[in-house]
């Protein structure tokens, strides 16, 4: 069931399909005057994500906190509490399911990040339980059957990350039934 804040994503991103994901500052600033709606913050500590969430809201674009990422945060499910509390976080990322599905809870925009590197990694991600999050994002996203797998399988948007160089990278994930593609390349932003 997708609630408000979800569709609101996914529309954004059914007309602008690249997420720029952010590691530092200059990336940031790249990504705030790029034609982008929606930015992962990949970076942070808990005394600069607030105003670091801000500031991408400030710019009309939707921001998204990887819990995994934020120094000063553990893994446990008061990082999503922390998130929903002191910051403009549209939603979060995170590779554990307890922390997706808290954020969730909390009216955030959840995604749970997936790293598909062999068979076993696959047959976990098929066992996704679609209560853990709102959106599935898939690394790396170079693989359009996988990504075709993935979102035949699970109920929920799929987006591909990580090594997405180019326009055929791009072409080739939302072919395959991504939804959307994050990339820290500024050059792709600008496709």
């Amino acid at each position: 069931m997708e609630d408000l804040k979800t569709k609101e994503l996914l529309g954004i991103l059914s007309s602008q399909p690249i997420i720029a994901s952010v590691k530092n500052d200059e990336e940031l600033e790249q990504a705030l005057q790029s034609d982008v709606g929606v930015i992962f913050l990949l970076y942070g500590t808990i005394l600069s994500v607030g105003e670091l969430t801000q500031r991408v809201h400030q710019s009309g674009k939707q921001v998204f906190v990887h819990l995994d990422m934020v120094e000063g945060l553990a893994p446990k499910e008061v990082a999503a509490d922390f998130i929903a509390r002191t910051t403009a976080a549209d939603g979060v990322i995170s590779t554990k399911a307890q922390l997706t599905r808290r954020a969730r809870g909390l009216g955030l925009v959840a995604i749970q990040r997936f790293f598909l590197l062999d068979s076993k990694a696959m047959s976990s991600m098929e066992q996704f339980s679609p209560g853990a999050a709102d959106v599935v994002e898939v690394l790396p996203g170079l693989m359009p059957k996988a990504i075709h797998r993935v979102a035949q399988s699970i109920r929920r948007p799929v987006i591909a990350g990580g090594l997405i160089q180019d326009k055929e990278d791009v072409i080739t994930a939302l072919s395959a039934g991504a939804v959307a593609v994050s990339t820290t390349n500024p050059q792709v932003w600008a496709m």
